[in-house]
């Protein structure tokens, strides 16, 4: 385990040894476990290479990331992958992914085989495992399809999702899409999105399935410098939800939630110097 500095919170050293333990059951398919996580979905980082192989980084408490363990094998053909928590203890219980034929399957944590959750996934673009946007406690997906509107499944807590209902269209209009956690401090799940300008938008959740978004708001400009942008819950272990860049050298940024709606992300962090290229998916 990695040292837990002194100036650690009580709460960041929780959740350091939450985050260790996490780490030593990844791919074992151990029991689930309690604990006190704080405020924030802690997943850590996993990420997939073109040869189907995944594999998992821990937060190491000081901000950056523990020394990757493998995750999971045979993700060759798998086009998404997105972990969710299902009983609102801010831990992953489970994850969805989808295949070239666009069936979604669901796995709970560290457990196999998949189950089929339905067919048909393959006509949306984009999918975001962006936790509660719906108002229940289990984990939702959100879908875009090629004409640009999204929709949104609530999540029963088994894997398996509702029918879906529409957000709105003009979705298009956004090169990534990302979200997993509370960004403004109301305790509502909230999502962003970046535009073809590069210009990232804060979308605060209103915990109405039927409305789940209100109207974007401008964060800052210059987010095209990443070609991937991701929302892989608390990473710095300060109760609050971050954000993930990677650019084009393979480098990662962390950008700190504030729980602040007018400047909901500190400056940014580098944390992986290179080599995040390997990664054709990282949820």
């Amino acid at each position: 385990m990695a040292k837990i500095s002194g100036r650690l919170s009580r709460r960041a050293t929780t959740r350091l040894a939450v985050a260790a333990i996490t780490a030593a059951l990844v791919g074992t398919g151990a029991s689930a476990f309690a604990a006190e996580v704080g405020d924030a979905p802690m997943y850590g980082i996993a990420g997939v290479d073109s040869t189907g192989a995944s594999y998992y980084y821990a937060p190491d408490g000081e901000g950056g990331l523990m020394p990757r363990a493998t995750y999971d094998t045979g993700l060759k053909d798998v086009k998404f992958l997105g972990r969710v928590d299902n009983d609102a203890d801010n831990l992953a219980d489970g994850r969805w992914q989808t295949n070239a034929a666009g069936v979604l399957s669901y796995a709970a944590e560290g457990n196999l085989p998949l189950e089929n959750v339905g067919h048909g996934w393959g006509i949306y673009n984009k999918l975001v495992s962006a936790g509660n946007v719906g108002g229940g406690e289990a984990g939702d997906l959100l879908g875009r399809d090629a004409s640009g509107y999204l929709y949104l499944y609530l999540g029963y807590g088994d894997g398996t999702v509702t029918k879906r209902y529409t957000v709105g269209g003009g979705w298009n209009a956004y090169t990534q899409i990302a979200g997993n956690g509370d960004l403004t401090g109301d305790g509502r799940n909230d999502i962003v999105a970046r535009d073809k300008a590069g210009v990232l938008w804060l979308y605060k959740g209103t915990g109405n399935y039927k409305a789940p978004f209100a109207t974007r708001t401008k964060i800052g400009a210059g987010w095209n410098t990443y070609n991937t942008v991701f929302a892989p819950g608390d990473i710095n272990l300060d109760g609050r939800t971050d954000l993930i860049g990677r650019d084009a050298d393979g480098a990662l940024y962390l950008y700190a939630g504030t729980g602040n709606a007018a400047a909901p992300y500190g400056s940014r962090v580098k944390i992986g110097n290179g080599g995040w290229n390997t990664y054709r998916l990282i949820f």
